[in-house]
C-alpha cells in the first residue's frame, strides 16, 4: 500500500485525475491524503468533490479554508468571495449529501509520525494536541448546533492561543491557525494580512514553521494552503500547495519515500487576472 499526499485541489479536476494517472494510484490497494482546499477557484469543484467522497475509506481529507467557506456560504454565513466557483455544488441535486459528507471531514489527521493539516500548527501544540484540539471543532461540525457554530466561525480574532479560551472564541482560533495561518511571532500571535512569499513577513513575524522551539518540530507535517511558499520538502514539513490554480503543476508526494509527482496545470483550469 502507497499513501500520496496532494496539495491544493481547488476544483482543478481534469489536473487532479492525470495526477493520480501519474502516480497509478489504486483505490483498492492505497490511499490519499488531501491536505484540504478540495473546492473553489478551479473549474470543477462539484466533480472533485463527488469523486473524492466516492473514495471513502481509500482518502482521508482535511479541511481547508475553502471548503468551511463553502460551508458557511451554503448557509448564509461569512462573506462571499467575487472569485467563488462553487455555485455548481451549491446548485447540485446531491447538495445536502455533499455538504454532510464535507462537514464531517477532518480538520487534523495523524498517523506515523506525519501530521495532515490545511495550514501549519501554532509553535505551543504538539501534533498530539492539535489532533485533539481538531477533535473539538469536528464534534462542533457534528453537533445538532452546527449551523450556530459556522455562523459564529467568520472573523481573526483571538489571534493568539489561550489554554484558557472557551466557546466561539477557542473554536475559531483552532479553525483559524489550521485552516489560514502563513505567519506568526515566536509565541504564536498569527497575522492574516500579510500573505505572498516568505519576504513579505511583517517585522516581528516569520513563516509558522520556522517559530523557534516550536513544538511539533518531532512531526512531519503535511500542508498546503500557501501557494507561495511553493513546494517546500524539509525533513519535517512537505508544504505541497504548489500553485497548480495559478499555472503551478499539482503535486503529490508517496509518504512511504517521499517519491514526487507532478502534472502541469490544465489550461483551462489556470486563473487570470
Amino acid at each position: 500500500m502507497s499513501t500520496y499526499a496532494i496539495g491544493d485541489i481547488q476544483g482543478c479536476f481534469a489536473s487532479f485525475m492525470r495526477l493520480l494517472e501519474h502516480c497509478r494510484f489504486d483505490p483498492a490497494a492505497d490511499r490519499l491524503w488531501l491536505v484540504g482546499d478540495l473546492v473553489n477557484r478551479g473549474p470543477r469543484s462539484l466533480e472533485t468533490l463527488r469523486f473524492v467522497k466516492a473514495l471513502g475509506a481509500a482518502a482521508i481529507v482535511v479541511l481547508g479554508n475553502h471548503d468551511l467557506s463553502l460551508l458557511m456560504a451554503a448557509e448564509g454565513f461569512g462573506k462571499r468571495g467575487k472569485d467563488d466557483t462553487f455555485d455548481d455544488i451549491l446548485q447540485a441535486p446531491d447538495r445536502e449529501e455533499l455538504l454532510f459528507w464535507l462537514r464531517h471531514q477532518r480538520l487534523c489527521h495523524v498517523e506515523n509520525g506525519h501530521c495532515l493539516v490545511h495550514a501549519g500548527l501554532l509553535p505551543q501544540w504538539t501534533a498530539a494536541a492539535a489532533r485533539a484540539l481538531a477533535g473539538e471543532v469536528e464534534a462542533a461540525l457534528a453537533a445538532p448546533g452546527w449551523r450556530e457554530f459556522l455562523a459564529h466561525l467568520w472573523g481573526s480574532e483571538p489571534a493568539s492561543w489561550r489554554d484558557d479560551l472557551t466557546g466561539w472564541p477557542r473554536l475559531r482560533v483552532i479553525v483559524n491557525a489550521m485552516t489560514r495561518m502563513r505567519f506568526c511571532t515566536p509565541d504564536g500571535v498569527m497575522d492574516f494580512r500579510a500573505k505572498g512569499e516568505v519576504g513579505n513577513a511583517p517585522p516581528g513575524y516569520l513563516p509558522w514553521f520556522e517559530a523557534p522551539g516550536r513544538r511539533s518540530a518531532d512531526t512531519t507535517l503535511v500542508t498546503g494552503h500557501w501557494s507561495a511558499l511553493g513546494l517546500k520538502m524539509l525533513p519535517n514539513l512537505l508544504a505541497l500547495d504548489s500553485g497548480c490554480l495559478w499555472g503551478g503543476p499539482l503535486t503529490a508526494v508517496r509518504l512511504e519515500d517521499r517519491a514526487l509527482f507532478q502534472v502541469p496545470c490544465s489550461v483551462e483550469e489556470i486563473r487570470v487576472w
